[in-house]
């Protein structure tokens, strides 16, 4: 797949967006991360009736890949019932950042528009795995 036609990576997530769990805010989203091998890992977001136990779209689709041993990744799609275009909560942003590294980011809405950012974009100044290694003690 290449990255300027993000047509099938949209599709995937629009698709993973139906399986989500949501049944106190009402508001599904769907995730699809594009691995560097190519292969796709889809997530929705699964509320818990106490919300801090409640899992991004995005995170669930990044913990599937990594879980599975996928290290490298080029980009991942994003997709709401929202009219207008949604990026990621910051602790979506943040594992991105650890787990995905510096990604293309693709936000769709649910009639065909979408925009595409850089990860850093999102996340300025981003602290990350390599801000740990600096700083250990030999």
């Amino acid at each position: 797949m290449s990255l300027p036609d993000h047509t099938e990576l949209i599709r995937r997530a629009r698709a993973a967006r139906k399986n989500s769990h949501s049944p106190y805010s009402g508001f599904r989203v769907g995730a699809a991360l594009l691995a560097a091998n190519g292969k796709i890992y889809t997530g929705c977001n699964v509320e818990i009736s106490t919300y801090a136990l409640t899992l991004c779209a995005e995170r669930t689709a990044a913990f599937k890949a990594r879980s599975e041993g996928v290290k490298s990744f080029r980009a991942i799609a994003i997709v709401t019932d929202a009219q207008e275009l949604i990026s990621p909560c910051g602790a979506c942003r943040q594992v991105l950042m650890d787990l995905c590294g510096d990604i293309d980011i693709i936000l769709a809405g649910p009639r065909g528009a979408h925009s595409v950012f850089r990860l850093s974009d999102l996340l300025p100044m981003a602290f990350g795995p390599g801000n740990l290694s600096r700083h250990k003690k030999p």
